[in-house]
Formats: structure tokens, sequence, C-alpha cells
């Protein structure tokens, strides 16, 4: 069984919207696109080349988040990130499987936990999400994130495109297999599933 692993860049409200760059994603009305940029330094760089570039994978993409990998990634293959994104399988998560033009491109059309549940029960690398703040409520609603990296600003937005919303979630234990805390006051953080939530009481 392939591991379905999240990457995600969140503020310390949770939201994750156009992280990199002020017209990655508009919608809404969203305007601190790149809100990123400006807390990621060297730790941080280091960080997350270290989870990209550490294991093999395929990706696993909603459609707008491939439409802005497709369109950047191509053109800098010079890049070890570009030239692994542009080498592997990209999955992609689609109503309009005709469209999808970088190469490697396969698509996954139908319900996305369904579709996903599949692909995650076969063989091959593991499957990593960037971006997609759209594929991740069914799957975690599902139970399909075994492990998840966090890369959290130290900021607040008050409105974005957040990971989970209500209760699109199963109930899990995580664990913490490793944390960092940049200088910049960004926290790193990285979790896999642990089995049921353990409850108490305080009062005894």
């Amino acid at each position: 069984m392939r591991r379905i692993i999240g990457g995600l860049f969140m503020t310390v409200d949770g939201v994750m919207q156009a992280p990199g760059a002020p017209d990655e994603d508009r919608s809404g009305g969203f305007a601190y696109g790149g809100w990123a940029a400006g807390y990621s330094d060297e730790q941080t760089g280091a960080f997350i080349a270290e989870q990209i570039q550490g294991a093999e994978y395929d990706l696993l993409l909603g459609r707008r988040t491939y439409d802005i990998f497709a369109d950047y990634w191509p053109r800098h293959l010079a890049s070890p990130i570009g030239e692994r994104f542009d080498r592997i399988t990209k999955y992609v998560v689609t109503s309009d499987p005709d469209t999808l033009g970088w190469r490697g491109s396969q698509p996954l059309v139908g319900n996305p936990a369904e579709t996903v549940a599949a692909l995650r029960s076969g063989d091959g690398p593991d499957l990593l999400i960037q971006g997609s703040s759209q594929l991740y409520p069914p799957l975690f609603s599902a139970g399909l994130v075994d492990r998840i990296f966090l890369t959290v600003m130290p900021i607040i937005l008050g409105a974005g495109k957040r990971v989970l919303t209500g209760d699109a979630a199963a109930a899990t234990g995580m664990r913490l297999v490793d944390h960092r805390v940049s200088q910049t006051g960004v926290v790193m953080s990285v979790y896999e599933r642990d089995g049921p939530v353990r409850t108490g009481d305080f009062t005894t």
C-alpha cells in the first residue's frame, strides 16, 4: 500500500491559500498572495527541500495546483525540484481529464476519496500532495492521509482557504516525528498517523 503524504504551508489560523505569489490564487478576493515568501529563510528552505527531495514519490494534485505547477515547473528544469516534478507521475483529481498537457500526468475522475483510495491501495511510490486545498477535506474525512509536514508561518490572515473546516476530517491521533523552528519564527513539524484519539480526565 502507498502512503499519502501532505505538505502544507499554513498561517497560524490555518490559511493555506496562495502562499507563493500574489497572483497564485486570488479567488474570493484574496489579497495576501505570497505571504510565505516574507518569512521563509535558509532553515525553512532546507526543511522543505529535505521533505520534497528526500524520498521517492509521485505527486497527487488538485486541478488548480496542477495548472499552476504545469505552467511553472517545466520552465525550471534546472532546479532539482523542477527536474523531479517533471520526471515523476502526476496524478490529478479533475473533471476535465483531456486537458492535462504536462508529461506524466494521469487523471483521477470521479469521487476523490474513492479514486485516491484505489490508487493508494496499489503498488508504487508514496503519493505527495502539494497545495490542493480542496483535495484535503475528502481525503482527511476518509482517513487516507498517513503523514503530514506542516510549515506554519507566524502570521494571522483572518480570511482565505483553510485546510479543514467543519467536520472535514476523521478523528485520529498523530505522532510528532520531527520538529524545528527557524530564526524567523516558522514552525516546521512532521506528523504521522498514530491510532485512535486518546482521551482522559484532568479532574482525576
